[in-house]
C-alpha cells in the first residue's frame, strides 16, 4: 500500500509541473490577481489530488482539471459578495493616473465582465478552446458557450480604455 502511494504521490507531482503554468494562467484571468489565482488553483488541484485515480483515468487529464478549476471559481463567485477594490488607501492621497499599459487594461476589461462571460471569452479566445472544449469545460451546451462569448465581446469591444488598443492592434 505504501508503495502505491507514494508512485501516486510523484504521478501526480510529475503532473503539476506540467499544468501549474497553464492552470495559473487561466486562473489569472478569471480571478483578476495572481493572489486569487494561486488560491483557485490550489483549491482545485486539491480536489485534483482527492479524486486522483479518476482524474487520470479520464480521456484528458487537463482538461479534467481545468474543469475542477472553472467549477471552482464559479464556486467562489457564488459564496462571497463581489469585491470592490480601490486604487488609493484612505490614509495616502490617491496615485496621479499612471499610465497603464495594454496588459493592464485587457485584465481590468475582462475583470469587468461577468463571470460566465469571462469564462467564455477566456477558454475560447485565450486558451484558444474549441466551443465542444469551452462547453465541456464550462458545464454548457455550445449554444450558452457562443452566446456568453459574443456577449462578452460585445461589451470589451464597447469598453473605452479599450478603444485606443484595439485601433493600435495590440494582441495578447
Amino acid at each position: 500500500m505504501g508503495d502505491q502511494k507514494v508512485a501516486r504521490d510523484e504521478e501526480f507531482r510529475e503532473f503539476i509541473g506540467g499544468a501549474w503554468s497553464r492552470l495559473l494562467r487561466t486562473a489569472y484571468l478569471l480571478a483578476g490577481d495572481r493572489h486569487g489565482a494561486e488560491d483557485l488553483v490550489q483549491q482545485a488541484l486539491e480536489r485534483a489530488y482527492v479524486h486522483w485515480t479518476k482524474v487520470r483515468a479520464a480521456d484528458d487529464p487537463n482538461a479534467y482539471v481545468r474543469r475542477i478549476l472553472i467549477n471552482e471559481h464559479a464556486r467562489r463567485f457564488r459564496r462571497r459578495p463581489a469585491e470592490y477594490l480601490v486604487e488609493a488607501f484612505p490614509d495616502r492621497p490617491a496615485p496621479t493616473a499612471p499610465d497603464p499599459d495594454a496588459r493592464a487594461v485587457l485584465l481590468a476589461a475582462l475583470a469587468a465582465l461577468p463571470p460566465r462571460q469571462r469564462e467564455a471569452v477566456v477558454l475560447r479566445y485565450w486558451e484558444d478552446l474549441s466551443e465542444s472544449q469551452t462547453a465541456a469545460a464550462m458545464g454548457c451546451s455550445v449554444g450558452t458557450v457562443k452566446s456568453q462569448a459574443a456577449r462578452g465581446l460585445a461589451k470589451l469591444r464597447d469598453t473605452a480604455s479599450l478603444s485606443g488598443l484595439i485601433s493600435v492592434g495590440v494582441g495578447r
